[in-house]
C-alpha cells in the first residue's frame, strides 16, 4: 500500500484509513471468491480516502459484470463495501472502489468534459447546465471547475442531479 501525505497529517487518520482498505479488501476478496471471479485487490489512500482496485490479469473485461452499464454494479459493490467498513468499524467509510480501472478512465472523460464547459462559459460569460451525473461524476468536475478559477453547484433531484458551471463575474457562492 502506498500513501499520500494527507493534509491534516495525521498518523492516526492514515491508520484508520488503512484500516479501511484492509477490511475493504477482505470483504472484497471474499465476494470475488463468492461469484466466482479473479481479481487482485490494490489499496491506496488519497485525499483523505482509503482506495480501493479490483484488477484483473485477465484483463478488464473479465471484470465488466462488476462494473454494470455506467457503473451501476460498480456504485453498489462501493456501497456494500462501504456498509462492510462501517460495520467493523463503527464509522461511515468515504472509501473509494474502483474495479478494472472504470472509474480511472471515468474520471479523464468528465476532467476533459469540464474542461470544455470551462471554456464554453468563458467564451459566452452565461452558466452551462452539464447532463446529469452521479456523485462521483460531480464531485470531479466540481474539482475541475474549481481549479480553474471558476464556481459550480449542483442543482436537481437525483437521478437528474447535474452540476451548473457559473462565469468568474457570477460567482456569488
Amino acid at each position: 500500500m502506498t500513501t499520500d501525505t494527507t493534509p491534516e497529517g495525521s498518523s492516526d487518520l492514515v491508520t484508520r484509513l488503512e484500516e479501511e482498505g484492509e477490511i475493504a479488501a477482505d470483504y472484497l476478496e471474499e465476494f470475488l471468491d463468492i461469484v466466482d471471479l479473479d481479481g487482485d485487490i490494490d489499496l491506496d489512500i488519497k485525499h483523505d480516502r482509503a482506495i480501493v482496485e479490483v484488477v484483473s490479469d485477465d484483463g478488464p473485461e473479465s471484470l465488466e459484470v462488476l462494473v454494470g452499464g455506467d457503473g451501476a454494479v460498480l456504485d453498489a459493490l462501493q456501497d456494500l463495501t462501504r456498509l462492510a467498513v462501517q460495520a467493523r468499524t463503527g464509522e461511515r467509510s468515504r472509501l473509494m472502489l474502483d474495479i478494472a480501472g472504470f472509474r480511472a478512465g471515468r474520471r479523464g472523460q468528465l476532467e476533459r468534459r469540464a474542461e470544455e464547459a470551462i471554456q464554453q462559459v468563458r467564451r459566452s460569460g452565461e452558466a452551462l447546465s452539464l447532463e446529469p451525473m452521479n456523485a462521483f461524476e460531480r464531485k470531479v468536475v466540481h474539482d475541475a471547475v474549481a481549479a480553474a478559477g471558476l464556481v459550480s453547484d449542483s442543482a436537481g433531484a437525483d437521478p437528474q442531479r447535474h452540476v451548473v458551471v457559473h462565469p468568474e463575474a457570477s460567482a456569488s457562492s
